[in-house]
């Protein structure tokens, strides 16, 4: 993989100045230079095979396997202490891949669209400081989804997951948790988080469209297409009074970048979480494209928080609640196995 440089010099170099007794004198000034010079970088599986890219790969993981498992796991000591769920409680978040939208019905006959979720290699990395919100004394915990090889991280940020007792991961989130909410470092994490019937908020990015006009960005009608009018068809207009207070306002809809931030859905549904390949069904779309990174926890809205009064807290723990059914739904969402209608002599 080849890419393009650039390198500053810095030179002295002489100077002619004409001066108004006709003569010249020669002094030295600085000036700045630039080279443009091609670096070459390789891949450490550039010049390889198929057969044995698929080789390395392999034995990088088992190596990696080995390295982890002689430093001190967390996991292998005394589980940390537990307690009980109280009403302001703030637990993790999840980091899911956005899959795509089905559609799904309701009991009543209702059709909602639904987007899935997958919930892939989560586990919570550290405990950053803690500070306070409101009556809630919050702590944040880095929390990490989605494997990544190894030799694409520095050593630094390596030594940091070996402590965790985890495999390097490619993304790194922070969380806000109460203090009764805190889970032992590299504690796994599953979709069974959430349950059916409760409301979460996503935050992702939204898809960059661009430079856009008002007409796309928000919506303007346009000015008319004929009646005198040339060349404004698609413009916004006046910007603002002319004479008081001769000024454009701030926060004006004018035209600019549009998308590509970050965006947060609040109090969206989850209609059913498959606990098998762990995927969640939340109502209606979601920020961000299809296979991109989100994060998913507890809503903060008033109306919604109290929707699941006793969640997995604070967490769920497949070793001590046992395994589940493969597939958990809301109590209103039809499920096709079951029969519709029932004959009765």
């Amino acid at each position: 993989m080849a890419a393009w440089t650039s390198r500053f010099l810095l030179l002295r170099v002489p100077c002619f100045a004409a001066l108004r007794t006709r003569g010249a004198s020669e002094s030295p000034v600085l000036a700045l230079g630039c080279v443009r010079t091609l670096k070459n970088t390789t891949w450490f599986e550039e010049h390889l095979t198929e057969d044995n890219q698929k080789y390395m790969r392999k034995s990088i993981n088992e190596e990696y396997r080995r390295q982890t498992a002689e430093k001190l796991n967390p996991l292998k000591d005394e589980p940390w202490p537990r307690h009980e769920w109280t009403e302001g409680s703030r637990r993790v978040g999840l980091v899911a891949v956005k899959l795509g939208m089905v559609p799904v019905w309701t009991k009543a006959g209702e059709r909602h669209v639904v987007t899935m979720l997958q919930v892939t290699d989560m586990a919570p990395l550290f405990q950053c400081c803690g500070w306070r919100s409101g009556w809630i004394v919050v702590s944040g915990w880095l929390c990490v989804s989605l494997s990544f090889c190894w030799l694409q991280r520095s050593e630094e940020t390596m030594e940091m997951f070996r402590i965790a007792g985890v495999p390097p991961k490619q993304k790194v989130t922070t969380f806000k948790v109460s203090d009764n909410a805190i889970i032992k470092p590299g504690t796994p994490l599953y979709a069974a988080h959430f349950r059916p019937g409760q409301f979460v908020d996503i935050t992702a990015k939204t898809i960059g469209k661009g430079f856009q006009g008002v007409m796309k960005r928000y919506g303007f009608r346009g000015q008319p297409a004929s009646h005198g009018h040339t060349k404004t068809h698609r413009r916004p207009g006046a910007s603002g009074p002319g004479g008081d207070p001769a000024k454009v306002f701030k926060g004006k809809k004018m035209p600019g970048q549009m998308g590509n931030y970050f965006d947060t859905a609040h109090g969206l549904k989850v209609w059913r979480v498959n606990t098998k390949s762990n995927v969640l069904y939340v109502h209606g779309s979601v920020p961000g494209h299809k296979n991109c990174l989100l994060k998913v926890r507890d809503t903060i809205l008033p109306r919604r928080s109290s929707s699941l009064l006793n969640p997995p807290f604070p967490t769920f723990f497949s070793e001590e609640e046992g395994d589940l059914e493969e597939d958990l739904y809301d109590q209103d969402m039809f499920v096709y196995s079951e029969p519709s209608l029932t004959l009765a002599e």
